[in-house]
C-alpha cells in the first residue's frame, strides 16, 4: 500500500504559518515511509528548505482568488494528478480547494481539506466560499474547537459518506528544546535587541494584526508597571506588520501614551524562534479571537518557559491550566496584567515545575511525529 500511496499536498504559499509547517513537515515525513510526496504552491519563504530529491514542487498561482484562475488551476491540478498518478489530493486552504474539488472530481481521486481556522463568514456566499473545506472526503480539524466550530455552522454539508476527525498539530520538539541552545546565540540575540540581560523579558510573537491582542498587552504592561512602581522588565512584541503600517503606528502610539518606548521593543522578524523563547522569561498569547491551535502557546512549553494565553478557542486545549501555563480573560488588561504578576513573584522551583511540565504536555500531545503519522495512517485508510 505504502509504495503506492502519492499525496500532493496544496497551498497558496509556503511560508512559516501552522498550515504551511504542516504541510512541509507531512511532505517529508511520507518519503521516509515509502510514499511519493508532492507540493504545489506559489512559493514562500519555506520552499528553499523542501528537500527536492524526496519532494517534487509544482509552482502555480494558488494564491489568487479569481475565478478563472481558480479554473485554470484545476485544469492544470488535473493534469499533474493524472500524469503523476496522485492517490490523494490535500487541499489546505480554501481558492485553492476548489480548483482541487473540481480536479479530483474529474480525475476520480481522493480529496482531504484541514480546516485551518474559523473562516469569515459574515454572509451567505462567503459562507458558502467556505464550504469548500468541508466537501472532501476526509476533513481534519487541528483541535476539537474547529471540530465544535464544523459541526455548529457548517452541518449541511457533512454526511455520512464524510470523515470529519481532530489531528492535533504539532511541533518539532527538537528544534523547540531549551537545552540545544548555547549562551553566546542567546547573548547575541539580546544585543541585537538592545536588551540588557539583568531585566526579565515579557515576549508576545505573533504577526500585528488587531485580533492577536498587541493593544491589550501593552495596557497590561503599563497596569504592572503601575503595580509594580518601577520598570523591572522588557516586553518584546516580536512580528511583522505585512503592510499593516497604520496598526503598527496605533501599536507605537499607544506605547508612547503610557510612556513605555524605553521599555518595549518592537521587532519585526526572528529566524530562530527557539531562541527568542529561551532568552524570555515570560511568554503571552494576547488573542482576542479565538486561535484554531495556537502554536504559540505550545512552543513556548516545549521550551519549558510559562505561558500566559487567552481563555479561548485552541489554548483552553493546549494548555493545562494552572500546571503547564495560565489562561486569563480574553481582551482583559486587568486579568492579563494579574497573571503576570503572579508570575514575576513566582518562586523559582514552581517555574521549573511548571515548564518541565509544560514540555511533558508537548511531547505527549502536540509533537510534529505524532500529527504526520497520524494524517499518514488517515491517508491509507482512506486509500482502504
Amino acid at each position: 500500500m505504502s509504495s503506492n500511496l502519492k499525496v500532493l499536498q496544496v497551498i497558496p504559499k509556503l511560508g512559516y504559518g501552522g498550515a504551511e509547517t504542516g504541510c512541509y513537515d507531512i511532505a517529508h515525513y511520507l518519503p521516509e515511509n515509502n510514499c511519493k510526496s508532492f507540493i504545489a504552491t506559489s512559493g514562500g519563504e519555506l520552499l528553499k528548505y523542501v528537500d527536492k530529491k524526496k519532494v517534487k514542487v509544482f509552482r502555480l498561482p494558488l494564491q489568487s482568488k479569481n475565478p478563472l484562475i481558480i479554473l485554470i488551476n484545476a485544469i492544470i491540478l488535473t493534469l499533474i494528478i493524472l500524469l503523476n498518478n496522485i492517490s490523494i489530493v490535500h487541499a489546505r486552504s480554501r481558492a485553492p480547494a476548489w480548483s482541487c474539488l473540481l480536479a479530483t472530481k474529474l480525475t476520480g481521486r481522493k480529496f482531504v481539506t484541514t480546516f485551518h481556522g474559523t473562516y469569515n463568514f459574515k454572509s451567505d456566499i462567503k459562507r458558502i466560499y467556505n464550504s469548500v473545506m468541508i466537501r472532501s472526503d476526509l476533513i481534519i480539524a487541528g483541535s476539537n474547537f474547529i471540530f465544535s466550530h464544523i459541526k455548529q455552522n457548517y452541518s449541511k454539508y457533512l454526511n455520512d459518506k464524510k470523515k470529519l476527525m481532530v489531528i492535533f498539530r504539532g511541533i518539532n520538539i527538537d528544534y523547540f528544546d531549551p537545552t540545544t541552545k548555547i549562551e553566546n546565540d542567546e547573548n547575541k540575540l539580546l544585543n541585537k535587541w538592545d536588551i540588557d540581560k539583568n531585566k526579565k523579558i515579557i515576549l508576545l510573537p505573533g504577526r500585528l494584526t488587531s485580533w492577536k491582542g498587541q493593544e491589550v498587552f501593552i495596557e497590561a504592561i503599563n497596569l504592572v508597571n503601575i503595580e509594580l512602581g518601577y520598570e523591572s522588565f522588557y516586553a518584546v512584541i516580536l512580528g511583522s506588520d505585512q503592510g499593516r503600517d497604520l496598526y503598527k503606528k496605533k501599536l507605537i502610539r499607544l506605547s508612547e501614551q503610557y510612556r513605555l518606548t524605553k521599555q518595549i521593543r518592537f521587532i519585526d522578524h526572528c529566524k530562530d524562534m527557539a531562541l527568542a523563547y529561551k532568552i524570555s522569561d515570560i511568554v503571552v498569547s494576547a488573542s482576542i479571537e479565538p486561535e484554531a491551535f495556537g502554536r504559540v502557546a505550545v512552543e513556548a512549553q516545549s521550551m519549558e518557559k510559562p505561558i500566559i494565553a487567552s481563555n479561548i478557542g485552541g489554548s483552553n486545549e493546549t494548555i493545562i491550566d494552572e500546571k503547564t501555563g495560565f489562561l486569563y480573560e480574553a481582551g482583559n488588561a486587568k486579568s492579563l496584567s494579574n497573571k503576570i504578576l503572579r508570575i514575576i513573584n513566582m518562586d523559582e522551583n514552581l517555574l521549573k515545575s511548571i515548564g518541565s511540565k509544560g514540555r511533558k504536555n508537548v511531547v505527549e500531545k502536540f509533537n510534529v511525529e505524532k500529527m504526520c503519522f497520524s494524517t499518514y495512517s488517515e491517508y491509507k485508510r482512506l486509500l482502504n
